[in-house]
């Protein structure tokens, strides 16, 4: 799976992953993160999720990050956001006032890109990659959070054989196998969600379950 693989998706409006409303999850969980106002929020792969406006209007400045250019362009366009644009390294960083999104590949990010991020929210990442990417997204990720940093991460688990993915199902175990050598990892909450997904129910899926997970390092505990 490969840049142009998503900017296909995205151009043939194949995004069965998108969600119109905001996370429900985000919204019952986010105090968890233990952010103080005005502290600033990382999105990875953040399409153009609505959470990013919600977030915002939390009192938080959020960076988001997202391969697609059109993925970025209609995220602006549709809730009707002028935003400036401008080359930053090999990004294309859109502004608009404090929401920044950076367009361009995950893997290209720096620490420098995250400084200053006090919290995460991240819903689409794993979801959005086959196995052999999740480790090196994972070890990538790790490698340029800040300290002192919460993570607030959501992964979607079903039977893989009964739908190809994106979304990919990643289990509890991989979330601990990935991170548990860098954070404390503690499960929120597990719940059926496929009645929030009837594309994925068209596909043959049987039954789909959202966990929510509190990622933190070991100096915060």
């Amino acid at each position: 799976m490969d840049t142009e693989f998503w900017r296909e998706r995205w151009q043939k409006n194949e995004i069965g992953f998108h969600q119109a409303d905001i996370n429900a999850s985000l919204q019952e969980y986010w105090q968890s993160l233990k952010l103080d106002d005005n502290e600033r929020v990382f999105v990875p792969l953040c399409g153009k999720s609505s959470d990013l406006l919600w977030i915002q209007s939390r009192g938080h400045p959020v960076l988001g990050v997202e391969l697609s250019p059109l993925g970025v362009e209609t995220f602006f366009k549709e809730n009707m956001l002028q935003a400036s644009s401008l080359s930053d390294d090999k990004f294309i960083r859109w502004k608009c006032g404090s929401l920044e999104v950076l367009c361009g590949d995950f893997f290209d990010l720096r620490a420098l890109h995250l400084e200053g991020i006090a919290g995460v929210y991240d819903r689409a990442s794993l979801v959005a990659l086959p196995p052999e990417m999740r480790e090196q997204y994972a070890k990538h990720f790790v490698s340029i959070l800040p300290q002192d940093i919460r993570v607030l991460l959501l992964t979607l688990e079903y039977q893989q054989k009964e739908m190809k993915g994106p979304p990919f199902s990643v289990s509890e175990k991989e979330v601990n196998n990935l991170y548990g050598n860098n954070f404390k990892i503690v499960k929120l909450q597990e719940q059926e969600v496929s009645k929030d997904f009837p594309r994925f129910k068209e596909r043959g899926l049987t039954s789909l379950t959202e966990k929510v997970f509190l990622l933190s390092m070991p100096e915060n505990n």
